[in-house]
């Protein structure tokens, strides 16, 4: 049976597999370590963040997570001392490494370019909403348009565009 290595009690065989103390406070306080993370792919729609351990270091280091945006790639590997300006260190075209309890810094969102044509705007309608709902509820109860308009004092076509317009937007 494993045994923490800093108060020699019982491991229980699962976490004996991965850890070599226990889950004490005391054990937990002198044995646990922070992870490093890495940002990698930080754009406007997600960010994708790894553990910096070997094979992320490796990879890094060949260019696989490389912004193909960019002119250069970087080919080094970040250094494990924090730079001296006080920010992460930075790896390869844009890759920086996240130290533990660290909040990654955010990029400001980029502005969009205006439209190149407006938007197009509904132009006014010549009825109300109480008469919409109105020509709405008449039309339900089987009334036809000519009666619709003559009780709320609307013209047929106006009443018509108002039970098409509804259909249109699935209201009917």
């Amino acid at each position: 049976m494993a045994q923490c290595i800093t108060c020699g009690s019982e491991l229980h065989p699962d976490r004996a597999k991965k850890y070599d103390y226990c889950m004490a406070p005391e054990c937990q306080e002198k044995n646990l370590e922070g992870l490093t993370m890495v940002a990698i792919g930080v754009n406007k729609s997600a960010e994708q963040y790894l553990l910096l351990d070997e094979q992320t270091r490796d990879e890094l280091a060949s260019g696989k997570f490389a912004d193909q945006r960019r002119g250069s790639f970087g080919t080094s590997v970040p250094s494990s001392s924090q730079p001296s300006s006080g920010q992460p260190p930075s790896g390869p075209a844009g890759v920086t490494a996240v130290e533990p309890g660290h909040t990654p810094p955010r990029r400001p969102a980029r502005r969009r370019p205006a439209p190149s044509r407006p938007a197009a705007r509904q132009a006014p309608r010549p009825w109300t909403k109480s008469q919409e709902r109105l020509a709405l509820l008449y039309n339900e109860q089987g009334k036809r348009p000519g009666e619709i308009a003559q009780k709320l004092g609307l013209s047929t076509y106006i009443v018509t565009q108002i039970i098409l317009g509804s259909r249109n937007r699935g209201k009917l």
